[in-house]
């Protein structure tokens, strides 16, 4: 895993799953400790984890309501772990996840314990985008996905779902990956929420626009109708000659 020395920030790529229990703060703590414990269980079967494991491309780290899964070998890799994970969980209902992947430049470091960790763009941005998923979803940056179409298979499950705004006002263009057995093919609701505000906005614009155009065509209007009535008064306005005495005498 790459390391930061002195002044020198060592970046690697890696190729980050990002995965969240949906739902974890609200059970009680013994729920919590069983629904992890069997998260980890699932995960740790999956083939994809045992081999970059067995390879050592793998780095794991705690989250508290999941973890993050960073593997060192190919974009593909946690793609496969997502896709692993969710046939697992085909067989049982009570764990609800969330899955994000990124891939992006990622830098060791050293947590308040003295334990080796790992931070930088590549996993803040897969966080992001796991952040914008309901349960089931298996969300991919657009840099995931352009990775993933070099290979023909994965088009056919790559849907592409546009921006999503996060944390900072930073905006994550977002592709849903789903097939018939695994991810959510719906629409994730705060994406959705939010394309209903920008709807209403242009709207909202929109009626701004046509309010101000007549405004501007009524004060035209008005300026050619007042300079109109002011010519035809001055049409109307009577010639006083000067008077010439017409008598004889």
């Amino acid at each position: 895993m790459p390391t930061e020395t002195g002044s020198h920030l060592e970046l690697d790529i890696a190729h980050v799953l990002f995965v969240d229990v949906v739902g974890y703060s609200k059970l009680l703590i013994d729920e919590q400790r069983t629904l992890l414990d069997e998260l980890n269980h699932i995960i740790r079967s999956t083939a994809e984890f045992r081999k970059a494991e067995a390879q050592e491309k793998l780095t794991r780290l705690p989250t508290g309501d999941g973890m993050a899964l960073v593997f060192f070998n190919t974009p593909e890799a946690p793609v496969r772990c997502a896709l692993e994970i969710s046939a697992a969980l085909a067989s049982q209902s009570r764990l609800r996840l969330r899955m994000g992947i990124n891939t992006g430049p990622i830098s060791g470091t050293v947590d308040v314990n003295d334990r080796s960790n790992i931070a930088g763009l590549g996993i803040n941005m897969a966080k992001r985008v796991m952040d914008c998923g309901d349960a089931g979803h298996i969300l991919l940056s657009k840099r995931t996905a352009d990775d993933l179409l070099q290979n023909g298979y994965w088009g056919q499950y790559l849907h592409e779902l546009g921006p999503c705004e996060v944390k900072h006002g930073v905006s994550v263009e977002l592709v849903n990956f789903y097939n018939d057995t695994a991810g959510n093919a719906a629409i994730p609701a705060q994406l959705r929420k939010q394309q209903r505000r920008r709807i209403r906005l242009r709207r909202a614009r929109l009626a701004f626009a046509l309010l101000a155009l007549v405004a501007i065509a009524a004060a035209v209007f008005a300026t050619l109708f007042f300079r109109r009535q002011s010519m035809s008064g001055l049409d109307k306005s009577i010639a006083v000659l000067p008077f010439a005495n017409l008598s004889d005498s």
